[in-house]
């Protein structure tokens, strides 16, 4: 028997992505923030929920914190789960994106691959690519979790940047110089970008 057999989607019977946006008053999509480690994703991510939400944007900020310690706590870091690793964000933002909801996402997700399978699923039309640009040795220097230099003792395997490679974007919406910008600058190119394709 198909898995899908009993499986009677009511899509039909439940409010539109339209109607959502309509009653929050802003169009959803996934802000999809990539670089290495250190490169000032995360903090970029909640400077711009903290912008959007000044200016009435109902947001929601997925990283690898609370991510892998949540829905994707039973992955490693062998190419398999990274794959799976992102799939499975890909999806549940898709879910928020249905929902109205602006997605703002934090990871490395080092592969054009990769990250090509996450616009795939989200929806090219729906999916903002961010570089945060920044160069290894600056990330090196802002590393407080230590982990390039375990990377570097052997401690820590397949850490990208090191003995894993990291594809830079060809052709990102937005790109942010994290190594020669303020957080302030950074805002501006990002906002410069976001709030208009998310106003309603």
């Amino acid at each position: 028997m198909s898995k899908a057999t009993n499986i009677h989607p009511v899509f039909h019977q439940i409010l539109t992505r339209a109607d959502k946006e309509k009653f929050l008053k802003q169009r959803s999509c996934v802000i999809w923030m990539t670089g290495l480690s250190g490169s000032g994703k995360t903090t970029i991510a909640r400077h711009i929920e903290i912008e959007l939400n000044k200016r009435g944007h109902l947001t929601q900020v997925l990283d690898g914190d609370n991510i892998r310690t949540g829905i994707n706590n039973n992955l490693g870091f062998t190419e398999e789960d990274r794959i799976e690793n992102i799939r499975r964000i890909a999806e549940v933002s898709r879910l928020f994106v249905d929902c109205g909801v602006i997605c703002i996402n934090s990871f490395i997700s080092p592969t054009r691959e990769i990250r090509h399978m996450a616009m795939d699923i989200i929806g090219r039309d729906d999916f903002i690519e961010v570089f945060v640009n920044a160069p290894l040795e600056i990330c090196e220097q802002r590393d407080v979790k230590g982990l390039y230099q375990k990377a570097r003792e052997g401690k820590i395997k397949n850490f990208t940047g090191i003995d894993a490679p990291f594809e830079k974007p060809e052709n990102p919406q937005i790109e942010l110089l994290t190594g020669k910008q303020s957080i302030a600058e950074s805002m501006g190119v990002a906002l410069e970008y976001i709030i208009p394709r998310v106003s309603y």
